[in-house]
């Protein structure tokens, strides 16, 4: 009488391993995580992006963690070091674009830093071409630029 059991190499379990990280970092549901990036006077049409991936009717599916409200602080470094930490967390940077985006503070900073730890990184507008006015770094960087139309499937292939 015995239970079985023991025993059975499974070999190298590393593959397994990774797989199950990328699981669990896209959450339970599949969805992506990812950060946005944009100008604060965009917030509106951030907000339109956003509630377009709650709508269970929607191709566009991701978690959002980029900052809803702003850092309640001057220092460069601890605003720096918060975003940062949201930024680990997900798996891409989306970066809205409009005639704001080049004179933000910080989406040029979330845009290289997203680079910098490894992240895809992807912008997008609402349009039906980007705005005239590229911030000089999505050109250096070579991000794609996709319309708010097609983010669904550039998400999903991430």
């Amino acid at each position: 009488m015995g239970g079985g059991g023991g025993g059975r190499d499974l070999g190298d379990t590393s593959d397994l391993e990774q797989r199950a990280k990328e699981i669990l970092k896209q959450g339970q549901t599949g969805r992506k995580n990812v950060f946005i990036s944009f100008a604060q006077e965009d917030e509106n049409e951030v907000n339109l992006l956003r509630g377009q991936a709650k709508n269970q009717n929607s191709d566009l599916e991701f978690n959002d963690f980029s900052v809803k409200e702003p850092y309640d602080s001057q220092r460069r470094e601890y605003i720096q070091q918060r975003i940062r930490e949201r930024i680990r967390q997900c798996s891409m940077t989306v970066v809205y674009l409009s005639s704001n985006t080049p004179q933000s503070r910080w989406v040029e900073w979330e845009a290289e830093e997203s680079i910098r730890l490894g992240k895809r990184v992807i912008a997008t507008h609402s349009g039906t071409a980007p705005p005239a006015d590229l911030p000089d770094f999505i050109r250096r960087h070579g991000i794609r630029i996709v319309p708010w139309a097609d983010l669904a499937a550039e998400v999903a292939r991430n």
